[in-house]
């Protein structure tokens, strides 16, 4: 083997062994074949899966899930100074000369036993109301998307950091050696509204392996994951087996962590190349479970294929799985175009989560469904009759979650009449960040890394479970 490495043969033969996406496919972990590096839970997890429906854009909360009837009533009249305070406003509105109240065109009705108000445009969400928690009272400092979306995903405003899944895999690890533990979706064919880039689901300053794998649409989920021609099972097994050897050879010779997590990677790949076709199949899905996802289940890459697809994974063991979809960022004809984004998310958000109840999953899985930010109470730019928008709002916003220790039925937080400050339950994106940790078994302030000489974790040096919310 003299004059041709180790490294050189993986690198020369790679295409041959469906290993381009190697830095995309994740491998068992060098701590051990499944785990992450918490060789046991700090406590009891009520959840063995994430799902986040992340809605970027910023889905309007004041047409949504927080109804304030004293908007319509106050329609076309200024925004109060009192109310306003000392907040600050982005760019595109913080030079008008007026700011006028804009009430909610769409009609909010009380749904479940408690009577949780949900806009006529989620009636499927309404449908299991009694499912989820409503938190009105979320808030975050980034009033721009790219710090914003930054932030609900990593933690912190600034790029670079370990993503959600990312600390979730180094933590725990894998339930299932054969596919990888975080996996992210993005609904197909929507080339507007704000840019999304694979740093967002990245793995930071952690191992790259800690980083999703990202499916794509179409006949192979994974890039270069199918056999090349002529290459059959057989013949790619023969060759596993065979790098398997050298691989013993060199590390008899000397010790190269990178070089073992390498091979690893190339197993993974392997097995992927069975698991991957036969959970992205829904050939065995009965009829009436793809049709409750609404009519575009069975087209590859839209959001209600892409939720389907999430239940598929969740049973079989994909640690975190983050879904996202584009097209709430709604500055004007936000009357026009905001039914349209709730008609392709509305009815598979629902689906899944009666999908996750009907199989079991939804008492050990966590669903989070919301965006980065909120929109203002106030018209960005001229309001008229039959048009407005609104404007970036980190004050406060709505999201809901469901399953995995989440008390159904349930509304948590509240917002001023007006629908700009927070009165009551302040939920910051830390808190709700070291809340999902703590469901699945990990106290946030424990799972660090140490980078740049100091320990780093998910939520900084903040975050408060929120024990309201939990079962």
């Amino acid at each position: 083997m003299s004059g041709f490495s180790r490294r050189s043969l993986l690198q020369s033969t790679g295409l041959g062994f469906g290993a381009l996406a190697t830095n995309h496919l994740l491998a068992s972990h060098s701590e051990g074949a499944a785990g992450g590096i918490l060789s046991a839970l700090h406590h009891a997890a009520k959840a063995k899966r994430v799902i986040f429906l992340f809605m970027s854009g910023a889905p309007s909360q004041l047409d949504l899930l927080d109804y304030k009837p004293l908007l319509n009533e106050k329609h076309g009249t200024e925004l109060p100074d009192e109310v306003r305070g000392t907040q600050r406003l982005t760019g595109m509105s913080g030079n008008q000369s007026s700011l006028p109240l804009a009430g909610s065109p769409f009609k909010f009705g009380q749904h479940g036993q408690a009577g949780t108000w949900v806009s006529e445009l989620l009636p499927h969400t309404a449908s299991i109301a009694d499912d989820i928690c409503v938190i009105r009272s979320m808030q975050t400092e980034a009033i721009n998307h790219g710090p914003g979306v930054t932030f609900m995903q990593t933690g912190s405003m600034i790029p670079g950091r370990p993503s959600m899944g990312a600390w979730m895999d180094y933590g725990l690890g894998t339930d299932n050696t054969d596919l990888p533990a975080f996996v992210v979706m993005t609904t197909k064919d929507q080339n507007y509204g704000q840019p999304l880039g694979a740093r967002l689901w990245g793995s930071g300053f952690l191992p790259s392996k800690h980083q999703a794998v990202s499916f794509r649409n179409g006949k192979d989920p994974v890039l270069y994951l199918s056999n090349p021609d002529g290459i059959d099972p057989a013949s790619r097994r023969a060759a596993m087996d065979t790098l398997g050897k050298l691989h013993d050879l060199e590390l008899a010779r000397h010790a190269d962590r990178q070089i073992e997590t390498r091979i690893a990677q190339y197993e993974l790949a392997f097995r992927m190349q069975a698991s991957i076709p036969e959970a992205t199949d829904f050939a065995d899905e009965p009829a009436d479970v793809v049709d409750s996802y609404g009519p575009d289940a069975k087209a590859p890459g839209t959001f209600a294929a892409n939720c389907l697809m999430a239940r598929r994974l969740a049973e079989r063991g994909v640690r975190f799985i983050q879904l996202y979809h584009k097209g709430w960022d709604h500055h004007g004809g936000l009357p026009g175009s905001l039914p349209k984004s709730c008609k392709a998310t509305d009815q598979p958000s629902a689906a899944l989560v009666k999908d996750l109840k009907r199989t079991g999953l939804l008492d050990d899985t966590l669903v989070i469904w919301g965006g980065e930010f909120g929109r203002t109470n106030y018209c960005q730019g001229r309001l008229t009759a039959t048009s407005f928008g609104r404007d970036h709002h980190p004050r406060c916003f709505s999201i809901w979650m469901a399953g995995g220790g989440i008390k159904p039925g349930t509304v948590h937080g509240e917002t001023d009449e007006y629908g700009y400050n927070i009165v009551d339950k302040p939920v910051h994106i830390h808190d709700l960040h070291a809340t999902i940790l703590h469901q699945m078994g990990i106290d946030h302030e424990r799972l660090t890394f140490k980078y740049q000489g100091r320990n780093f974790r998910l939520t900084d040096v903040h975050g408060h479970v929120v024990q309201d919310i939990l079962t």
